[in-house]
Parts: C-alpha cells; sequence; structure tokens
C-alpha cells in the first residue's frame, strides 16, 4: 500500500500532514510497496502498498540481501526511501523537508510505547552479518533504536513498519476497546532498482515472524484497491481479504479521501486461511 506516516510527524508540507512512524507504516499506516502501475503524479495520492513491478536491472546474481530491523544508523536511508517511493515527484527545497519531517517522525515514533511493539524492518544490500562490525552500544537508546553503529551497514533497498497499535483495526465491543494479539505492516517499500528481487517478501516474512515472537495470532494490512499487483503480493503470503460490514465504519489509514483500500489479515497459525 501507500506510505503510511512514518511518526508523530512535526511538520506539514503543501497541506500535507504526514503522520506518524506507526499504524499505523507504519506508520496513520497502510502497508504499502511502491509499484509501477501508479503513475508518478498520482503517487502523492495513495496511501497504500504498492507491489513492485519494474524491469529487472540487475544481473541474475544479486548481492546478498540481509533483513533485520533498523538501527540508528539506518534512519536516514529508512527516510529516503519511503520519500523516494512514495512522493517521487517532491523537488528541492521541498524534498529534503519532507525527509527531515520523516526522520524526526520515525525517531518520535519507535519511543514511549508503553507494552506495544513497533518496530521497522530494512533490506540491506551489500551488508553480511558474519562480517559486520559494530561500535557503540545496545544499551544507549534514541528514538528506540539502539545506538551500535556498524562499520560494514551495507544499502537499505526497501523498509516495513509493523506494530501492534491497532490503530487501524476495526474495535471491538461497546466500548470501543482496541483489539489485541493482532499486528499490523504499513510503509512497505522497496526502492525501484532492487525490485523483482523478492525484497517485499522477504520483508513480510520477517515480520510475521516478529509478531509471532510477540505472542500475535494474525496479522493485517491496507491494501491499495487500485494495485492489483500489491494484492497479488500478499495474497501470494497467504492474505486474505476481508469484507466490511455494510454500514461498518472501520478506520482506514489517513489518506487521499478518494483512495480505497482492501483490508486483509491472515492468521499466523495457518497461512492458507483467515479469519476476523
Amino acid at each position: 500500500m501507500r506510505s503510511i506516516p512514518l511518526g508523530a510527524s512535526p511538520l506539514s508540507i503543501n497541506n500535507l500532514n504526514f503522520l506518524s512512524f506507526s499504524s499505523s507504516s507504519s506508520s496513520s499506516s497502510s502497508s504499502r510497496v511502491s509499484l509501477n502501475s501508479h503513475q508518478p503524479s498520482s503517487l502523492s495520492k495513495l496511501g497504500a502498498c504498492r507491489a513492485s513491478q519494474v524491469v529487472e536491472l540487475f544481473p541474475t546474481v544479486s548481492p546478498e540481501i540481509v533483513v533485520r530491523e533498523a538501527r540508528l544508523e539506518d534512519c536516514w536511508e529508512v527516510a529516503e526511501t519511503h520519500c523516494s517511493c512514495f512522493f517521487p515527484e517532491y523537488t528541492f527545497p521541498l524534498d529534503i523537508m519532507l525527509r527531515v519531517d520523516r526522520l524526526l517522525a520515525m525517531l518520535a515514533g519507535f519511543s514511549g510505547q508503553y507494552g506495544r511493539k513497533r518496530t521497522c524492518l530494512v533490506a540491506v544490500v551489500g551488508s553480511s552479518v558474519d562480517e559486520t562490525f559494530f561500535l557503540g552500544s545496545e544499551d544507549i537508546k534514541i528514538g528506540g533504536f539502539n545506538g551500535k553503529f556498524s562499520l560494514n551497514r551495507g544499502y537499505v533497498a526497501g523498509i516495513l513498519t509493523v506494530d501492534t497499535l491497532a490503530d487501524f483495526l476495526p474495535r471491538k465491543g461497546p466500548l470501543r476497546q482496541r483489539r489485541t494479539g493482532i499486528a499490523y505492516i504499513s510503509n512497505v517499500a522497496v526502492r525501484e532498482r532492487f525490485r523483482r528481487k523478492g525484497i517485499a517478501k522477504r520483508l513480510i516474512e520477517k515480520a510475521e515472524a516478529h509478531a509471532r515472537s510477540w505472542g500475535c495470532r494474525t496479522i493485517a494490512l491496507h491494501c491499495d484497491l487500485n494495485n492489483p499487483g500489491a494484492t497479488k503480493l500478499y495474497k501470494g503470503q497467504g492474505f486474505k481479504s476481508i469484507k466490511v460490514p455494510e454500514g461498518a465504519n472501520w478506520p482506514k489509514p489517513k489518506t487521499a479521501p478518494d483512495v480505497r483500500f482492501n483490508f486483509m489479515m491472515k492468521l499466523l497459525n495457518n497461512p492458507t486461511t483467515a479469519s476476523f
């Protein structure tokens, strides 16, 4: 789906209020994968995942790809990936302002969750786990990220946010309580030159592993109805479309009002079925 805010964003650019990196991203947050199916002029209106449909530009043998949690050192490249995939039409100085906005939102959005889980995953190209050398300490926390820095950090090619905040999940009961036990995917984006290499799929698989480790039984996302590539990607990963009951007012990612979403879920203990 498309960009869903990366955090509690302090800036408003061109009358666009960029939200937090949480549900989000993740992050308002809707699951997005950058797709070639949308024209650049329409990208700023979309708020959903767009699966990549770009001609392969790289040789058959791709560089090593490592999917891991984002570290402090990755923050600028995460913001750059987010903006270049979902707001490519922005030019100087708005592009710089947007990237700084995303960076600050990300640092603010990953701290102080009080029992709720949220993390940003990155797909890094050209970084070997076995050869990575770190400086700093995990005991130092800045915006929810540890203070370790790698001397062989590689290049961020894709991002994804997963959380348990439940901001964009239907509430339950007469008191409209937040749902628990459900993880939410948002802000899925892959840089254009690294698409069609299975990066989005690996990010989703890693997100599911995190959700299981958090004790979640289900994982969910919103996908743009006008993005068949993203829909195909998620269905291939075992997600099922959930029909919104007639007259129900389920929360949706905060994007352009004309964007329509498909709510999708997957049971983590049975990838072939899903219920809600």
